[in-house]
């Protein structure tokens, strides 16, 4: 007697790219494992564009009825993340447009810390953890975004080039732009500091 798996057990083994097609269909349940999947990175997305907590849980849902309406668009010139992150950046951005809160920056996203320091090890990592936090403060929003997006986000240059809607070479560009700035700063800051002693 051949029985059929549980559809949640189908779920979890589905690719993204089956999901969202089967998601293009009509199938609720299928969109709803992609939401389980991908949520949480497009709202840490967003969350770097506001820091409205309520408006971005609200970019969050216009995003997913995005996907749900243009599903059937997708067409595999990069992940279904990279995807779905650049439906929720235009998503973002096109609210934001309208409704011009204030924007908050890399440097506010949620870190791991480091388990059980000592004292003298929390003052370091706390003195370390501003001094990079201003020098990605002070960074142009364009090598903010793709810094995110490669170092938060873990996207690939293509995705990345999918997401923001620019060649690759250009993403290649501002990170190496975005590195250079980020340890020009950071030597900066640590020769003030041993200058000041």
């Amino acid at each position: 007697m051949n029985r059929r798996p549980a559809d949640g057990y189908v779920r979890r083994v589905c690719s993204d790219e089956a999901l969202l097609t089967a998601a293009a269909h009509g199938d609720q349940a299928a969109l709803r494992t992609l939401y389980d999947r991908h949520a949480a990175a497009m709202l840490r997305l967003i969350r770097r564009l506001t820091s409205e907590p309520a408006v971005a849980e609200e970019i969050l849902q216009e995003a997913w009825l995005a996907v749900w309406r243009s599903a059937a668009g997708f067409r595999g010139e990069s992940s279904v993340r990279g995807w779905l992150l650049g439906v929720a950046r235009r998503q973002a951005h096109n609210q934001l447009r309208r409704a011009r809160p204030q924007l908050t920056d890399l440097a506010e996203a949620e870190h791991v810390p480091h388990p059980d320091p000592g004292v003298e090890e929390q003052v370091i990592l706390a003195a370390e953890r501003t001094e990079l936090r201003a020098a990605v403060r002070a960074l142009p929003e364009h090598l903010r975004e793709v810094l995110g997006l490669v170092l938060v986000d873990e996207l690939a240059y293509p995705e990345v080039a999918a997401v923001l809607g620019i060649p690759v070479g250009t993403v290649k560009s501002r990170m190496s732009h975005a590195r250079r700035r980020l340890g020009s700063m950071l030597a900066a800051s640590r020769l003030e500091g041993t200058g000041r002693r």
